[in-house]
């Protein structure tokens, strides 16, 4: 019996934890997680990117509405395309991390989790030279496994208290505004994509669109629109602690990012 309840242990402390994924439960009971910040203010986050295909219309959308956002990157697309990572954070906006690929955490393996984190964190801030704030798991799923990894690599878990469903194939802006709107507060965090890559083709069309109608809609409700970082969200999830799997000391001004291995996922450490 003993091997039996090993294995329950493990797989209650890999699943539950994922609990969190449920919106009612997570605003009552966990509301850093859901990024409830300041009242006045509400957090524009983008997930998934960076896509060369699409993240550039929405940089260039946010600039016309004078808003900057958070956006959460997976590792590999990152080091895919370097210069659009550059890109979002020189036009003002927060880079967080979204882990090193887009898959699902079927099975619990709390080192696999904590290299893949770690590997995300180190290509963000090698090619941003700022040590990312934020983690988000994919799909909003955060295993024991994954919320460990981000205590131990200094990052806060986020979700979201409203989304804009955008990942369908009959997305529209005008569902996408209707779906966020139908559960967004003052204080509240947002959540839309940048890119298909793990949705419905084209997309991402949907959330574009729907983006000066939101930030003007927030605004009209006298929400500032803006970052995490902006957000003052509150209790706190991560830790200050710092261990080896951190990213080395950010390079001088001027220097390009290193390791200039990161320009391809299959040797960024």
């Amino acid at each position: 019996m003993a091997p039996l309840a090993a294995v329950a242990a493990l797989a209650a402390a890999h699943i539950v934890p994922a609990a969190s994924w449920l919106p009612r439960f997570r605003s009552r009971c966990l509301p850093h997680l859901a990024g409830h910040g300041r009242t006045g203010h509400v957090a524009l986050t983008f997930d998934d990117g960076p896509d060369p295909a699409s993240t550039p219309h929405f940089l260039d959308a946010l600039d016309r509405l004078d808003v900057r956002a958070t956006f959460f990157v997976l590792g590999e697309s990152a080091v895919r395309h370097p210069g659009l990572v550059r890109a979002i954070a020189g036009r003002g906006h927060e880079i967080a991390v979204h882990g090193w690929t887009h898959s699902r955490p079927w099975l619990p393996d709390p080192g696999r989790d904590l290299r893949e984190t770690a590997r995300a964190v180190r290509a963000v801030h090698a090619l941003t030279g700022r040590r990312p704030l934020w983690y988000r798991p994919p799909y909003g799923i955060l295993t024991g496994g994954r919320w460990a990894a981000a205590r131990r690599l200094g990052l806060r878990p986020v979700l979201w208290s409203a989304w804009g469903r955008d990942w369908t194939a009959d997305a529209t802006a005008a569902s996408v505004h209707a779906s966020v709107m139908a559960d967004l507060r003052g204080g509240g965090t947002v959540l839309l994509h940048d890119t298909d890559r793990a949705s419905a083709p084209g997309c991402w069309h949907a959330a574009l669109g729907a983006l000066p109608g939101l930030v003007a809609a927030c605004r009209e409700a006298g929400w500032d629109v803006g970052t995490l970082a902006e957000h003052e969200v509150t209790g706190r999830t991560g830790s200050r602690r710092r261990t080896d799997a951190h990213p080395p000391a950010a390079p001088p001004p001027g220097a390009p990012p290193t390791p200039a291995a990161c320009g391809a996922a299959d040797t960024c450490p």
